[in-house]
């Protein structure tokens, strides 16, 4: 199963929050809990995909049953044994960075996973020990290793950090198992934004290119309305708002520089299209000031 087969970041956070992928630890049970009974009462409730960190080996047959891929914990990165054992389930890795672990150490975990035979190995940055009171997320690395692996990065700590995260490579994003519903979607309104953006391939049919357009189309609805809103406060604030106090210099600047990001596209056409949408934003704000919206 391939855990990150989808156009945007994946989201991973508890089953209770809608994610994309769920995350669960046995390693607070502290070993006092079958991983079995654990895992079955879990799937009652929750049918999607799941991620299980064990407590130790002894968990790993129940989790091959019951999850879609094992966690090895930042802590025991350099576990090679438990490594191995938890490659030998078939069952897609994610493995965490340890808190002082270097990039070579973070890839060498990876390796005794495909020395068991198992390629299906996800890094997960978690962090480094600073003087600051939560890991340190290190974007350098994250872009690094994701040359050679796909990479989640742990926002947990610094949810302000999910859009770095990304722009840097990450595959997904770790929210953490107590993850409110309302924080995981907003998280995921970001990454379905970003995705057209950061993806550089070229599609090779009709529906894949069709499929693309509708990202880039996701995006943009997202865009243009969030432009409208913040057009609606300069309308509130300027002295004269509405069509009365269109600022013809300025709009003649906007076109200028996007013509220079678009220039397929060209001054004349995109003259056209930001016309459209200031006015539709001009529009949707006296409807909303009318109205009483805020």
């Amino acid at each position: 199963m391939d855990l990150l087969d989808q156009d945007a970041a994946v989201i991973i956070a508890g089953p209770g929050a809608a994610p994309d992928v769920a995350v669960t630890s046995l390693r607070h049970r502290h070993g006092r809990a079958d991983a079995a009974t654990e895992l079955t009462r879990l799937r009652r409730t929750y049918d999607g995909p799941l991620l299980v960190e064990p407590f130790s080996a002894l968990d790993l047959p129940a989790i091959a049953a019951h999850a879609d891929g094992v966690v090895v914990g930042a802590a025991w990165m350099q576990d090679y044994q438990l490594l191995r054992a938890v490659a030998r389930t078939g069952r897609p890795v994610v493995v965490q960075r340890a808190p002082a672990a270097t990039l070579d150490e973070w890839l060498s975990a990876a390796e005794y996973c495909v020395a068991e035979g198992n390629h299906e190995v996800i890094l997960c940055e978690t962090g480094s020990r600073t003087h600051l009171p939560h890991p340190t997320i290190d974007l350098s690395l994250v872009r690094e290793a994701g040359r050679r692996w796909p990479v989640l990065v742990d926002v947990s700590a610094e949810p302000a950090l999910a859009t770095a995260a990304l722009t840097a490579g990450a595959r997904g994003l770790l929210l953490g198992e107590d993850a409110e519903p309302g924080h995981v979607a907003e998280v995921r309104a970001k990454a379905v934004m970003l995705a057209p953006l950061l993806r550089d391939d070229e599609p090779g049919t009709i529906e894949d290119a069709r499929a693309a357009i509708d990202r880039v189309d996701a995006a943009l609805a997202t865009l243009l309305e969030r432009r409208a809103e913040l057009a609606g406060v300069v309308q509130r604030l300027k002295p004269v708002g509405g069509f009365a106090g269109r600022d013809l210099g300025r709009e003649r600047r906007i076109v200028e520089a996007m013509a220079a990001r678009a220039p397929r596209l060209g001054p004349d056409r995109i003259a056209q299209i930001m016309t459209a949408v200031i006015e539709a934003g001009l529009q949707a704000s006296e409807e909303h000031d009318l109205s009483g919206v805020r």
